[in-house]
């Protein structure tokens, strides 16, 4: 790899929650965990009802609101800070009927909104996203999941073993959780890369004695896609009166399905409002008019070699033809999630008689996940020194399932044929009457076999089976040097294993589809598009494979039943079981520092911190042996062999310091900076300073600057180049297409189908950022306040991947990148490179307002986002893109111009009651070709998609001292997502609702209880 200096100036169970209440330990003293109260915050935040460190470690001043927060290396009050600082706390938790670091995630209004759920990762996915089977991330300010960084009380976490870039958030002990402590700033200068949007920081509970008891369950309305969770935390010994405290919690949750067709608000056959499906292959076979093939086929298909001319055009039907959708045809509706082909839409008048298939019901809203957390932790106090040691993990079951596979017969590598013969004798008749009374053409053909296209639903979804175990252990002692001066050290080791297996959906192939695995095969005369004997053959085939069984007549692709003897002739050539694919990340850190007072101002004393870290981070990746050239090949699988990695390392070597300086009473300065050295970059410097001004005690004005940066995961550098087709129709040459918009009967704007090159880049470059923010908070009583913060971050040489779109978007840049054949776009270069810049900014609003009233205190909160500028080059010379606020793009990060989330909530000692409302601003939709290129109209056709607002309602009530139950219902108006065309024929997913948006599961009621011993 290019060595390249970046140094810059500029630088279950519904019942089982009872359980916990049956439990009596009368010898235990009462658990020592108080859910934190709501208070009214300059910050916006909720106060921390502890006073322990970002190391977990308390203070030993008790009596003290300074602690360490998230962004500073100096003991300071939170609630005063220079810095956007948001806090949530377990009242957070039960309010909104959060249980799993996910919910919170999609809850912070300050989140963007990338493919980075599990609910908008679990379709059909490329380049980036591959590899993101059970993974949920952060993505603050909508930098992107991997310049968000996650830390666990205070310290990293390995990336996800699959991707290796972002943090996966469900891998955190959540039932250990005291707080979240959420940083709006960039924080390069004290933590280093990855913290460009921002640094989201889980602090454990901690010095805690007793037994604490959690059982928790959301069920739909539907009563489907269950979600359950079970806890249990338990500790021993106080820290001030005996000198250790040992405590430790357990958290199994269960995640249920939810699929596609379950949701009336799942369907891609909505031709009035500009959704159709653009696929034609269903589970009732279309037919094509393939030519001939040397084994199945060697005089041609049916429909080859003969005129099929669509009435009233002067088109031929070579788009395929379904029986169904011929005149007097039972209709594509005939079948389940079957459609008639909308060649309007589309613009692809050959396939007028084709029938299309619902692909978005077939995908999954909820993955399916069972996890298992753990988190231990001991501590000893020696003095006024304390040692500590803690240990979690988990160990997380993922099942991705997205739609059955497509079998896309041509005349070499899927030679697809239904033969005629005695057992097929009676389907073919039926399927040539029908055809032939339309094509009288055809009849010369008659005995030749049927070229198709199929969709295997009766194979079941396509799925991924993915088991990740993470483990983090820590060692950390501290305290006093002296005077006012107080160290600190520590040692870590985190790592994430994950293994994939094919499930459901997966066939072998039977046939050679190259000259490189034909020749690596060892099977003397192979070839491309012969016969591979090493793959199973199924009962009554006369060939090898998938191939082999469909051109045998024993599946019946023309009917959506099929014998027993078919569907058991499909077991005998499934790939279930194969491994997909495996990564490990690993990362081992050793960290030192200090802090304490350097001497005294008219406003105060000068505070200092300064540190040293190093850190190794190591990723492997591994690929399948049954993917090998060697190996008969699997359908349709993306192995990622060509990204295979044995493990690679980096050393990272840091130094940083930080000065607090209380100029006077009104005014505080901090200065930070850090020095990286990086294997294979070089090093980097990243200042950062920021102030505030309190003129009033009522009044603040703060303000910060900083620089940031960020290196290409392992797997931007490493990974192989792989090409990838294009079965999509959506996609024209924007040299000769004035529109950009597919529409065959204008000149240069017929569709055309590239295939892509995507994979990594050894040459790649860190990116860059330069960021500041300017705020006020305003409090004029204690449970008033207000905070107002503008940021602006501008990235440069963003580290990324162009999709499809946008190189052919900006295709006068990179001519270089696009291959043509005969004047032809045939290849697309989508590898990763640094690819320009990006200018992100916005306004955060954080309001609390509230009162002592009736024994107790009512309170109303606000925390939103209004997105000001969201725009993007792509090389220095190119000029930035329109605004992205509020325009669908297929990936990356949706730019919704206003989120915010609204609440009140009254409490008193053994009682409260709280309604929030979840708001996400709508945005431009996306248009198909037909309507986009103004060759049709649809009267439902919503130009925008409706904002998607949700409330939540709970009540809690302290049943006795020790006993707490919570009941909720999430989605109180069981709003559906609103409309929204995303549906993408480039990778056949999609439907017609928004997963980076909304929630799919509706209106569902949540029960808590927790019990203390």
């Amino acid at each position: 790899m290019k060595m390249r200096s970046i140094i810059t100036t500029k630088s279950a169970l519904a019942t089982g929650c009872a359980l916990v209440a049956i439990v009596s330990l009368p010898a235990m003293a009462a658990a020592q965990d108080e859910p934190t109260q709501p208070a009214a915050t300059p910050t916006g935040a909720q106060t921390p009802d502890s006073d322990a460190t970002i190391t977990g470690a308390d203070s030993d001043d008790t009596s003290s609101r300074e602690i360490l927060v998230t962004g500073s290396r100096i003991r300071q009050d939170p609630n005063s800070s220079a810095l956007p600082l948001q806090i949530i706390t377990s009242q957070d938790f039960l309010r909104e009927g959060i249980e799993s670091p996910e919910q919170l995630i999609s809850l912070l209004s300050t989140n963007g909104n990338g493919a980075d759920n599990l609910a908008s990762n679990s379709d059909v996915v490329g380049g980036a996203q591959r590899g993101t089977n059970g993974l949920s991330a952060a993505n603050l300010r909508g930098q992107g999941a991997a310049s968000t960084l996650v830390l666990l009380n205070g310290r990293r976490v390995a990336a996800h073993g699959l991707q290796g870039s972002a943090v996966d958030v469900n891998q955190i002990p959540f039932a250990a959780i005291e707080r979240v402590e959420v940083l709006k700033d960039g924080a390069s200068a004290i933590y280093g890369t990855d913290a460009i949007g921002g640094v989201i920081n889980f602090i454990t509970k901690s010095d805690f004695t007793g037994l604490a008891l959690n059982g928790f369950v959301d069920i739909t309305e539907q009563g489907d896609s269950p979600i359950y969770r079970l806890s249990g935390t338990a500790g021993y010994g106080d820290l001030q009166a005996q000198g250790f405290n040992i405590m430790a919690s357990v958290s199994k949750s269960w995640r249920g399905i939810l699929r596609g067709e379950n949701r009336d608000f799942v369907n891609g056959n909505q031709p009035e409002r500009g959704l159709s499906i653009d696929t034609r292959g269903t589970p009732i076979a279309t037919a094509f008019a393939n030519g001939a093939n040397a084994i199945f086929a060697p005089n041609g298909s049916l429909l080859s070699g003969v005129p099929l001319p669509i009435p009233g055009t002067t088109s031929n039907a070579n788009g395929g033809i379904n029986y169904l959708d011929l005149p007097g045809g039972a209709g594509c509706e005939s079948f389940d999630g079957g459609m008639a082909y909308d060649n309007e839409l589309w613009a692809n008048t050959p396939a007028t008689f084709a029938c299309a298939w619902d692909t978005g019901r077939a995908a999954i809203l909820q993955q399916p996940i069972e996890t298992l957390t753990y988190y231990g932790k001991a501590t000893v106090a020696l003095g006024n020194h304390r040692i500590s040691a803690e240990i979690t993990g988990s160990d997380a079951d993922s099942s991705k399932q997205f739609s059955s596979n497509q079998y896309s017969g041509n005349t070499s590598t899927t030679p697809l044929y239904y033969p005629l013969n005695a057992l097929t004798a009676d389907t073919y008749n039926f399927v040539y009457d029908r055809i032939v009374a339309e094509f009288p053409a055809i009849a010369v053909n008659y005995g030749k076999p049927i070229s198709y296209r199929w969709r295997c639903v009766v194979c079941g979804p396509r799925e991924y089976k993915t088991n990740t175990k993470t483990l983090r252990a820590a060692l950390a002692i501290e305290g006093p040097l002296g005077g006012s001066w107080d160290y600190a050290a520590g040692a870590s080791y985190a790592r994430s294993e994950s293994n994939s297996v094919l499930g459901s959906g997966y066939a072998y192939r039977g046939i050679f589809s190259s000259s490189a695995r034909a020749a690596a095969s060892g099977v003397p005369g192979a070839v491309s598009g012969g016969i591979d004997p090493r793959a199973p053959t199924a009962p009554g085939a006369s060939a090898p494979g998938i191939v082999g069984l469909l051109n045998s007549g024993i599946i019946n692709p023309f009917s959506v039943t099929q014998t027993p003897q078919a569907l058991a002739a499909l077991d005998a050539v499934s790939a279930s079981g194969v491994t997909l694919y495996g990564g490990k990340y690993e990362v081992k850190q050793v960290d030192a520092s200090i802090s304490g007072s350097l001497f005294d101002l008219p406003g105060g004393t000068v505070k200092m911190a300064a540190g040293v870290d190093y850190r190794r981070e190591t990723y492997s990746f591994n690929g399948s042996a049954d993917a090998e050239f060697d190996r008969p090949e699997i359908f349709n699988v993306a192995f990622d062999n060509v990204n295979a990695l044995a493990p690679q390392s980096r050393d990272v070597k840091a130094a940083y310091a930080e000065v607090l300086v209380p100029v006077f009473d009104m005014l505080e300065i901090t200065v930070a900076g850090r020095v990286d050295d990086y294997t294979g970059f070089g090093t980097t410097f990243n200042p950062k300073v920021a102030g505030k001004f309190q003129p009033f005690e009522w009044l603040m004005f703060r303000a910060s600057y900083n620089t940031g940066f960020r290196v290409p995961t392992f797997n931007q550098i490493f990974n192989g180049v792989t090409e990838s087709p294009n079965p999509g129709n959506a996609l024209v040459d924007p040299t000769t297409c004035p529109t950009g918009a597919v529409d065959p009967a204008v000149p240069g704007c017929a569709a055309i189908t590239p295939d892509s090159l995507s994979g990594g880049n050894l040459n790649l470059g860190p990116e860059t950022s330069e960021q500041y923010s300017v705020g006020v908070v305003f409090q004029p009583s204690p449970l008033f306040s207000a905070a107002v913060d503008f940021w602006s971050i501008a990235v440069d040489d963003t580290i990324g991947a162009l999709t499809i779109r946008q190189l052919l978007d900006n295709a006068e840049f990179f001519q270089d990148r696009i291959v043509r054949t005969g004047g032809i776009i045939t290849q697309l270069d989508v590898t990763a490179d640094n690819i320009g810049s990006r200018r992100t900014k916005g306004l955060e609003v954080a309001l609390r307002g509230g009162f002592d009233t009736m024994g107790g205190t009512l309170l109303a909160g606000l925390d939103g986002t209004w997105l000001l500028e969201k725009k993007e080059k792509f090389l220095p010379s190119a000029p930035y893109s329109e605004s992205q606020i509020g325009l669908f793009t297929f990936a990356g990060d949706l730019g919704l111009e206003w989120k915010h989330n609204a609440f009140v909530t009254y409490s008193n000692e053994r009682f409260s009651v709280s309604l929030s409302q979840i708001f996400r601003k709508g945005y431009k939709n996306l248009a198909l070709p037909g309507i986009a290129n103004g060759t049709v109209t649809r009267p439902g056709f919503n130009e925008f998609v409706d904002d998607y607002i949700t409330y939540n309602f709970s009540v809690g009530v302290n049943v006795m001292e020790q006993f707490r139950l919570t009941a909720g219902i999430r989605n109180v108006f069981d709003a559906d997502p609103p409309f929204a065309i995303t549906y993408d024929s480039n990778f056949g997913s999609g439907s017609s609702w928004e997963p980076r948006v909304a929630d799919p599961r509706g209106r569902s009621f949540t029960v808590a209880v927790e019990a203390k011993f």
